[in-house]
């Protein structure tokens, strides 16, 4: 089953560290924050991985290799420049192929469980009707109070109460990019609104440990999190 990382944007906000390195290989608990989601997607069976990569992207190349140490398959999308989200999806589209794909962001921290992904990923492969989208949801952090989405039961509307935001977390028809063109900037909020208000958006809410790693001092937080989380155990 094949999973995209998404690493190929420039990490404004993280500068002065992702100058020089790329935010995906600044690390957090000793391990790159890229290595950390490689590592969950493999275990959970997610072995066949596109990374797209742009700033400092043979940087990335060059440590991660062809994944076979991480006993997976790495293919990289290469872009010129950062496409956004929905470009760089559209762009990686031979890579990715027909069917259903799990896309996640290099840049966020958790320990959501990707393998309860399996089942659902094979069930919209298996049928023509909506949902074409599962978007997992989390709590809203402090700096996005508002959220995105209402969350209501398992499907989301643009508009209404239980609010959430989107955790970077979600199965994908790559037949949704089809239509798209390559090799050009692409964002994807206005993709998600017009998913959402035809009702092709299913999502569910995950609570457990999730981080979107934007600044320094966030990157310094989770650092802290895990080196006390490895000293517990």
């Amino acid at each position: 089953m094949k999973a995209m990382i998404l690493a190929a944007g420039r990490g404004e906000r993280m500068r002065p560290l992702s100058d020089a390195v790329p935010k995906p290989l600044l690390e957090a608990g000793g391990k790159a924050l890229v290595v950390w989601q490689i590592e969950r997607l493999t275990a959970a069976g997610f072995a066949d991985i596109v990374i797209n990569v742009a700033h400092c992207g043979e940087m990335i190349i060059d440590r991660l290799g062809d994944g076979s140490r991480f006993d997976c398959r790495i293919r990289y999308s290469r872009e010129p420049e950062p496409l956004e989200v929905a470009g760089g999806i559209a762009t990686a589209l031979p890579l990715l192929g027909e069917g259903v794909a799990l896309v996640v962001s290099a840049d966020v921290y958790t320990e959501y469980p990707y393998a309860s992904l399996r089942q659902r990923a094979a069930a919209m492969a298996g049928a023509s009707s909506a949902p074409q989208l599962h978007m997992v949801m989390v709590p809203n952090p402090p700096y996005h109070a508002r959220g995105d989405f209402s969350l209501q039961e398992d499907r989301l509307a643009l508009d209404g109460a239980n609010r959430c935001t989107y955790g970077n977390i979600g199965l994908y028809r790559t037949s949704l990019f089809a239509e798209l063109p390559r090799g050009q900037k692409l964002p994807m909020l206005p993709l998600y609104r017009r998913w959402i208000a035809t009702g092709w958006a299913s999502a569910e809410l995950y609570a457990g440990p999730w981080a979107n790693v934007g600044t320094p001092d966030e990157l310094a937080r989770l650092d802290r999190a895990l080196l006390e989380q490895r000293i517990a155990s």
